[in-house]
């Protein structure tokens, strides 16, 4: 797959896509057929989730015709649960590519965070929770997906 002059981080086999298709556990919140919702085990804000494209894409230069209206979507539903289950005053959304710009996982991902009390999201080291801590995220966001997506 071409990602053109970006420099994209190694990785094989992609951890987002062994945790798409349940070979590795991580806490999938929502999955649509082109893009899933995420809890990310690294919570830098309120809320904390990853969406993705279902299908492998290491960037953004990557995506199909028909993904980046899908992950717009997706961001919109991330930001809605926040905005409802967090009630933060701000939502943060950030999303990188290639090794310069800190990517790590060769897959392309949005994250999507509502804002800590004091403003910002955590750019600092965060502990890295369990599965079991992050689906009780996913638990006490599920009744803020909305019915038809």
């Amino acid at each position: 797959m071409a990602s053109g002059s970006i420099d994209v981080p190694v990785a094989d086999p992609c951890a987002f896509c062994d945790y798409l298709f349940g070979k590795r556990p991580f806490t999938v919140l929502h999955r649509a057929s082109l893009y899933a919702i995420l809890v990310t085990r690294e919570q830098r804000g309120l809320s904390h989730l990853l969406v993705v494209p279902t299908s492998h894409r290491p960037t953004l230069l990557d995506l199909q015709a028909d993904e980046p209206s899908a992950l717009m979507e997706g961001l919109l539903v991330a930001a809605r649960i926040i905005d409802k289950a967090e009630r933060s005053p701000g939502i943060a959304v950030w999303q990188n590519n290639g090794v310069p710009a800190h990517q790590t996982i060769p897959h392309v991902h949005f994250h999507v965070a509502g804002t800590l009390p004091d403003g910002g999201t955590d750019w600092e080291t965060v502990p890295e929770l369990s599965v079991e801590e992050t689906d009780k995220i996913a638990l006490r966001l599920r009744p803020f997906l909305p019915l038809a997506n």
